[in-house]
């Protein structure tokens, strides 16, 4: 990827702070209070189980829903009364792509840099596909794409308006080897920027290699946190494996 896609300034203060934030569905408590801080120019993988929050967490920190009690700043913007200029300063990549399956990559990229306010949007859809090596097929239709396909465009949409935090929920999830290799050049390049990436996963292997910071959460509540030079993947795998604690 050119250093085009990603942030090139450090920045002050957290990129993602919590204090406190809980989220609540019903009866069912998807976080639990957590604290958590995510640095500039770093990387921060998430690790749970299905359940154990990420995908919540991550939804959180995009303002794209509210805690139900807790603060959160993301990008040095509260998301409670500026959920706008947070979604300016984020790229979010969730499980859906938020792709339009009867339109092409570029048609897709094209509707979202306007969308996003983005200068020459036709130039900028060009170049992030290129970035992500998906111009061979920008004029197919989304719905004809393979899985690989689909998410590289789904980060392409996510790294269209430069931004500051990427947020990325399991991004590696049924990608191959080269896929992989293309969301690590992509997470490298936004850290190295100056920006900072959140992103979760299962694998404890992967906070080392990309060198970053990670985060455990068992049952909605944050379990540890630390720099993966200071720790194993078995000592990761051994907090994943442990019993979440009672309410």
């Amino acid at each position: 990827m050119t250093e085009q896609s990603a942030p090139t300034t450090p920045r002050s203060g957290h990129a993602l702070e919590l204090r406190g934030v809980s989220k609540t569905y019903g009866s069912t408590h998807a976080l639990r209070n957590v604290d958590l801080d995510a640095a500039w120019g770093r990387v921060l993988v998430l690790f749970g189980h299905n359940g154990a929050g990420k995908s919540t967490l991550l939804r959180v920190a995009a303002a794209l829903i509210k805690p139900t009690a807790g603060s959160v700043a993301t990008a040095g913007f509260d998301a409670d009364g500026h959920a706008g200029r947070v979604r300016a300063a984020t790229g979010y990549a969730g499980h859906g792509t938020l792709l339009y399956d009867d339109l092409t990559p570029e048609e897709n990229l094209r509707f979202y840099a306007r969308l996003y306010g983005v200068a020459r949007p036709e130039e900028r859809a060009a170049e992030v596909l290129r970035d992500v090596g998906a111009e061979r097929w920008a004029q197919r239709r989304v719905r004809g794409l393979s899985n690989g396909m689909q998410k590289r465009v789904a980060i392409a949409r996510a790294l269209l308006h430069r931004p500051a935090l990427l947020l990325l929920d399991e991004p590696y999830a049924g990608l191959d080897v080269q896929g992989r290799g293309f969301v690590d050049a992509v997470v490298r390049a936004v850290a190295a920027g100056g920006g900072a990436v959140v992103l979760s996963a299962h694998d404890p292997a992967l906070a080392f290699a990309l060198d970053g910071d990670f985060a455990v959460l068992r049952g909605g509540r944050l379990a540890a946190t630390g720099e993966a030079a200071g720790a194993t993947p078995d000592e990761i795998a051994a907090l994943l494996s442990a019993p979440a604690e009672a309410a």
